[in-house]
């Protein structure tokens, strides 16, 4: 029962998070539709994060994963995205339209991701990290989907968005195929004094730090390392060529990272969700330096470059809320892993926005350099968590 709920579950994730990224998959086919300005275009892959923190902030002050089966939050809400998705066949491309779309496309997806982190935790305690780690990487493959539907669709962006918003729908369905595990409890609604806590409590604040920096790097990478694989190979390459191939490498670097997250999970019960974390900065980081210095070379080089930044970018994610999880007094770790994640897509909304402007006038290698910059604060932020945690263990009697 728990191996074939938690199947379900990863299915349903992988299909309705296919959702996230659509606008960042067809913006090129788009723009050459609409001569959408690069502004509009940021706000449509930003919006959906914006719409997210909304959202997550929302079902965690009322409560409502809590007061209703969480399986039927999820159908509603990854249904109701796909049909929403889907207004976007008859909107102006990039019309303020099609940037409400995507902002209320992310409110519903917080009723999917977190929601289905609720879900499979209810399944076990000991092999909680790799449980997590699996509905990460579903939501990773998800996240990388429409990349491919785009790469199929010989750029067709209709069908992407159609193909995403039937997906979605069927995740809706797959979610009530899962069961909800024997530790499964009630998530206490948000407090607003967990605010205090995070500030107050050491242990959180640096994991709440590590976050941020992942969160720096990690949407804006997944946004735009299409775009800026594009740009870079055009230098070598005919411009649909390039335009094809970068689009086959943004799936494949974001469906790295999910298969890395399970492994990551694994790594972490045995080894510290510290130390996990750290490694997979330090590989993203040093990926992301490589990648700007390679940037219009030899296409493979850059090409192996992103593959091994985006197989290193998001297996450390589970593990900053599950050290806030560790760390936080039992009545206040919903909340204050709700007040994480807002804080931590907040910043990717800016992130995310700014990315193509800056490239627009510096070009992508400097985007793609200042992506370090939040890892290399995240290895700080755990190299200093790291150090707290053996001197207290060392106080320890015994």
């Amino acid at each position: 029962m728990k191996w074939r709920s938690v199947t379900f579950l990863m299915m349903a994730e992988i299909v309705a998070m296919s959702l996230w990224f659509v606008s960042a998959a067809i913006l090129p086919e788009m723009s050459r539709e609409g001569n959408i300005s690069a502004v509009r275009q940021a706000f449509l892959s930003s919006g959906v994060q914006g719409g997210f923190v909304i959202g997550a902030l929302v079902f965690a002050v009322i409560g409502l994963p809590d007061r209703f089966d969480p399986r039927r939050i999820f159908a509603i809400c990854a249904a109701g995205a796909g049909g929403v998705n889907a207004v976007l066949l008859v909107v102006q491309p990039g019309s303020d339209a099609a940037i409400l779309v995507r902002v209320i496309t992310g409110l519903l997806l917080a009723g999917v991701y977190p929601v289905g982190m609720k879900i499979v935790v209810g399944w076990g305690l000991r092999d909680r990290g790799l449980l997590v780690g699996l509905v990460v990487g579903a939501l990773t493959l998800g996240s990388a989907a429409p990349h491919l539907m785009s790469w199929l669709g010989n750029a067709d962006w209709r069908a992407v968005v159609a193909a995403s918003s039937v997906l979605a729908g069927s995740g809706g369905v797959l979610v009530l195929f899962a069961g909800l595990g024997p530790h499964h409890a009630q998530s206490p609604r948000f407090d607003p004094r967990a605010v205090g806590t995070a500030w107050s409590n050491r242990h959180i604040r640096l994991a709440y730090a590590g976050y941020l920096g992942h969160m720096w790097e990690l949407y804006a990478m997944w946004a735009w390392v299409g775009t800026a694989a594009a740009v870079s190979y055009a230098v070598r390459l005919p411009g649909d060529v390039a335009q094809s191939f970068a689009t086959l490498t943004a799936f494949l670097a974001i469906a790295a990272g999910g298969i890395m997250s399970v492994a990551a999970g694994v790594f972490a019960d045995r080894f510290g969700k510290a130390r996990t974390a750290i490694i997979a900065m330090m590989v993203s980081g040093a990926a992301a330096l490589a990648t700007a210095m390679s940037f219009g070379g030899p296409v493979w080089l850059t090409f192996w470059l992103i593959v091994i930044w985006g197989a290193a970018i998001v297996p450390d994610s589970a593990q900053f809320s599950a050290l806030v999880a560790d760390a936080a007094p039992p009545e206040q770790a919903g909340s204050l892993m709700t007040f994480q994640t807002a804080l931590g897509f907040t910043l990717t909304f800016f992130t995310v926005q700014l990315a193509p402007m800056v490239a627009l006038t510096f070009g992508w290698p400097i985007v793609l350099g200042m992506l370090a910059l939040g890892p290399a604060f995240g290895i700080v932020a755990m190299r200093r968590l790291m150090r707290l945690q053996r001197a207290e263990l060392a106080l320890e009697p015994g």
